[in-house]
């Protein structure tokens, strides 16, 4: 099942305008290939076909079952309504119009049809009355839609059909199942061939293939559940690498580390917010009995005596905020102790739909490296600047050269709605932002109408070596969570008032993280996060002891060392060892034992030549201290 996000929220007439030329020409290549199904099969009834960040698609509800085998057909009858270079004409009407015009079958279509547009009509429906109605027209297709496109369908450029799923209408599985049909368009050739490239790049680079080959993680569905990663030896040691990173780096940024439960009450979530707005991803309430006489058996207590038990809803924690919420509010505080930094790689639970889960990077168990700062407003923009250089020093280790932060900011039409009605530390918590985003220099772009519902938000998109994008985590403010929990500090006029909080996860979740490095890095991770750093080979027995030592030399010094000797000939344990994607390989033959050398192999780099052992034992562990790419 495809996830169907997209749907939920209609566009805005404000985010239309600012459609980027690019979304402009695949939102047009979304209409042309309605039109090209609609030739091809005249009952299909047609959802949304919005631009998405890799393409476009097209939500259908048809008897026919749409697969890769009929790209080539609806490809050719695109290529004809492109040749033809046909206008896109916008025709606005008024709603009993666009309503009759629904129910004669006439939207999505290339002529009046014997049944209903029947999600056109749903669609009309969800429209505000300030909102003009307008159509698209291309030759005989029409199509409800707000727009923008390009000027002519011969604008469109080189395009391609990529892949068709399943998807409920508006992400709702109560709603009709329907085909969502995926393509994607650029404004020429070149550029369709390079993304093409990069796909089939990204297909090899897959973190569930690799992480099949590599032995890093399971997903057990029979017995554990789907979207519930087990992490398999090799798979924990990037898991503790990147906790170890984490640790270190958040020690020397004066972050004190916490340890919170899995579950909490129902009244925790409550005072937060999270329910009921966030129920849905949520895994369901537990519903437990507590009071004196809840553990009792004895069948002759009165009933007076087992009222005295209470029943509590409990849930798994889908965030960690609110526990920290709690924390922060175990002792009195005061303006000498903020900024106050928790920090805690916390397990939680979402419940995602089974259509979204998606190897690590969707998933219904998730560690996160979280923290929230709890400082005053004048401390606001050190701490902020902080959690970015973080950030950058992050990027730097793992490579990331291409970034961008989304600045989300609210939309003061929909403050008690979707935000909390607070107009003033709204304006003022995105000034403070703003100015911190453009005082360090980093680079951003800011999107209205986004934000959480409790303050402003950063989500940080970065790119693999590759050059596919990937979400890695969110930054927020929030000016109105604390106070639903009465956290407080005592200033220096001696008043209480309520801190500002930061929500931030450099690293994401283990999850997402990892799934993105072993993408980033195809398998062949630094010699610091490999989890096999070296691998000792003996040319003949004779070398054992030698070899031996070398290994635990570098055991003692906690370097994941193993020695391998068996009956193969040394070609073939070198290649094994390629394929195990060890780091470093060191050979020991007879010269090598007399000369107190290793001969050095570097996955991925080749030979690298005979050296002296401890000149090579020192560089590996400087490699793995600095954390060197």
């Amino acid at each position: 099942m495809a996830n169907s996000q997209p749907d939920n929220d209609r566009k805005s007439l404000e985010q239309r305008e600012r459609m980027t030329d690019l979304e402009r020409l695949r939102h047009s290549a979304a209409h042309v290939m309605a039109a090209a199904i609609a030739k091809l099969w005249p009952d299909a009834q047609f959802a949304a076909g919005p631009p998405v960040d890799t393409g476009f698609y097209y939500d259908v509800d048809l008897q026919h079952r749409i697969t890769p085998e009929d790209f080539p057909a609806i490809e050719e009858e695109m290529k004809k309504i492109i040749k033809a270079n046909l206008p896109f004409e916008r025709l606005v009407v008024n709603r009993a119009q666009a309503i009759e015009d629904a129910r004669r079958g006439r939207l999505g279509a290339l002529s009046d049809r014997p049944v209903p547009s029947k999600f056109k009509l749903d669609i009309l429906e969800g429209i505000p009355d300030s909102e003009p109605i307008s159509y698209y027209k291309s030759g005989d297709f029409i199509d409800l839609c707000a727009g923008p496109h390009v000027m002519r369908t011969g604008n469109i450029g080189a395009f391609k059909l990529t892949s068709v799923a399943s998807a409920y209408y508006k992400g709702d599985a109560n709603n009709p199942q329907l085909q969502r049909i995926y393509g994607t368009a650029f404004k020429t050739r070149k550029e369709l061939d390079d993304w093409l490239k990069m796909q089939e790049e990204a297909r090899k680079r897959d973190h569930r293939k690799i992480g099949a080959e590599m032995g890093l993680y399971i997903i057990d569905p029979e017995f554990v559940g789907p979207g519930m990663p087990l992490w398999l030896p090799k798979g924990a040691v990037l898991v503790e690498e990147l906790e170890k990173l984490a640790k270190e780096t958040e020690f020397a940024a004066g972050y004190k580390r916490v340890r919170t439960p899995h579950i909490a009450k129902e009244k925790m979530y409550k005072t937060s917010g999270h329910l009921p707005y966030y129920a849905e991803s949520m895994f369901p309430a537990m519903e437990l009995i507590e009071g004196e006489m809840a553990g009792e058996q004895d069948p002759s207590a009165n009933q007076g005596a087992q009222s005295a038990a209470q029943s509590e809803r409990y849930y798994l924690k889908a965030m960690n905020c609110p526990h920290h919420h709690r924390i922060y509010a175990a002792e009195p505080r005061s303006y000498r102790d903020l900024p106050l930094r928790l920090a805690e790689y916390g397990c939680c639970y979402r419940y995602e739909q089974s259509g979204e889960l998606f190897g690590l990077m969707r998933v219904r168990s998730l560690n996160m490296n979280d923290a929230h700062i709890y400082c005053t407003p004048e401390q606001f923009a050190d701490e902020f600047n902080a959690v970015n250089e973080m950030y950058l020093k992050y990027f730097k280790i793992f490579g990331i050269e291409r970034y961008v932060m989304r600045f989300s900011t609210h939309d003061p039409a929909r403050l008690g709605e979707k935000y909390v009605n607070e107009p003033e530390l709204w304006k003022q918590t995105e000034e403070m932002v703003r100015k911190v985003l453009k005082a360090s220099g980093i680079n951003y772009v800011e999107v209205p109408n986004e934000a959480a519902f409790y303050g402003p938000k950063i989500d940080v998109q970065i790119w693999s070596v590759i050059g596919r994008e990937f979400t890695l985590a969110t930054n927020q403010v929030d000016f109105a969570v604390p106070k639903r929990f009465g956290l407080t500090y005592r200033d220096r006029d001696n008043t209480e008032k309520t801190p500002l909080c930061i929500h931030r996860a450099p690293l994401g979740t283990h999850e997402r993280m990892i799934g993105f490095l072993i993408e980033h890095y195809a398998g062949n991770f630094p010699l610091w996060l490999a989890p096999d750093q070296v691998r000792v080979l003996p040319v003949t027995e004779a070398q054992i002891p030698y070899a031996k030592s070398i290994v635990d030399e570098l055991r003692a010094q906690m370097v994941r060392a193993d020695l391998e000797f068996s009956n193969d000939k040394l070609p073939g344990r070198i290649q094994r060892a390629e394929q195990d994607r060890v780091h470093h390989i060191l050979v020991v033959g007879q010269r090598e034992q007399q000369s107190e050398t290793v001969s050095v192999r570097i996955h991925g780099k080749g030979q690298q030549g005979v050296k002296p052992r401890a000149e090579v034992v020192a560089d590996i562990l400087a490699a793995i201290r600095e954390r060197r790419g």
